[in-house]
């Protein structure tokens, strides 16, 4: 059969097929429409392990310049100053207390594996300029309750400063800008500028017109009640994702705002120990909205972690999640830091 005589065949073919494709027994058109019944969909938990030969941690990079700026780290003891302002459960409490606490192993036994103690040794692998290592003690020193809202129930990143400045006026809180980091927590009832919006937690330092002194800081706030789908997820969900995206995992400790307060403690705590002044540890050319250590891991918690998958953590026999084990038996859910060494995301619950 000749070429001409082949193409003219396949055109007759096709121009049938376009005549029954658009033609029908009343002249319409025929509707085309989606299968909905049977549908085809394909979503997994965690993507394919075949989709990367890379065999470093989850989120890795070549591309990310975390930079040295030549400020100072904390690497004496650290002393944190907690700040509790407005009105908390002893139980709330002596959780967070027990996540800080779990950080350092030197005053009581240490933790199964995989541990806070060692989730913080990524942290410990950041120096100064002196070669010194990012402390690996770190204690509560102090602890200051503002049961009276005494800068209401709105604040803001200055008026955070105030709490700060009356709670270093008070006895027997005290000043310690050698060692000292202080940490405000706010209540399930207290908003603060930007929460739920833009951040769950921030650090920075204090200005010595505010506090008379420059004291290195961090805020975390309580989202139980105000935006528990935005600072702690995977313990809510947004309802959109009801009935059909990820359903809501069981937190370890059962209080959701708290247990999600951890991570964001810990990522914050990791970021104010490698930056405290904002000139040290961090990537970008912009110092006052730097990407830390923290940042480049947010949302990863075990391997498989990226894209929208948060990675391959652990559930309890009550169906508990969590990825770290702390003092007491404790057990948390808590970001992945990036490693200067590793150059990409790391925690002790890798699986590779």
């Amino acid at each position: 059969m000749s070429s001409f005589v082949m193409y003219g065949t396949l055109l007759n073919l096709f121009l049938l097929l376009i005549v029954l494709q658009f033609g029908s027994n009343n002249g319409s058109p025929t509707q085309q429409t989606l299968d909905l019944q049977n549908p085809n969909f394909f979503n997994p938990k965690l993507p394919p392990r075949t989709l990367s030969s890379n065999k470093k941690f989850e989120g890795s990079s070549d591309l990310v310049n975390l930079r040295y700026h030549m400020g100072p780290v904390l690497s004496s003891p650290i002393n944190i100053y907690l700040i509790w302002y407005g009105k908390w459960a002893p139980s709330q409490q002596l959780l967070i207390k027990d996540f800080l606490l779990s950080v350092s192993t030197f005053n009581h036994r240490a933790a199964p594996s995989p541990s806070v103690a060692e989730w913080w040794s990524t942290v410990s692998l950041y120096t100064d300029q002196t070669g010194a290592n990012i402390s690996r003690s770190v204690l509560i020193a102090g602890e200051y309750s503002d049961r009276k809202y005494s800068q209401g129930t709105h604040l803001t990143r200055l008026s955070i400063q105030d709490v700060i400045a009356e709670a270093v006026k008070s006895k027997p809180f005290t000043v310690d800008h050698k060692k000292g980091i202080y940490l405000v927590l706010t209540s399930v009832d207290v908003t603060m500028q930007d929460f739920c919006r833009a951040v769950c937690g921030f650090h920075y330092f204090t200005f010595a017109s505010k506090v008379g002194y420059t004291l290195p800081y961090a805020w975390v706030g309580n989202s139980g009640k105000q935006c528990p789908e935005v600072c702690a997820y995977p313990f809510a969900v947004p309802g959109y994702m009801g009935g059909s995206g990820a359903a809501a995992l069981k937190s370890p400790n059962g209080d959701v705002g708290v247990d999600g307060m951890i991570s964001v403690i810990g990522h914050e705590l990791a970021e104010l120990s490698s930056n405290p002044l904002v000139n040290a540890w961090y990537a970008g050319e912009d110092p006052v909205a730097p990407t830390e250590i923290g940042d480049l891991c947010e949302g990863l918690y075990g391997t498989g972690g990226g894209g929208g998958y948060m990675g391959q953590v652990m559930k309890d026999r009550d169906g508990r999640t969590y990825n770290l084990n702390g003092r007491r038996g404790r057990k948390f859910l808590v970001q992945w830091i990036w490693s200067p060494i590793l150059k990409a995301c790391a925690g002790p619950n890798a699986m590779d």
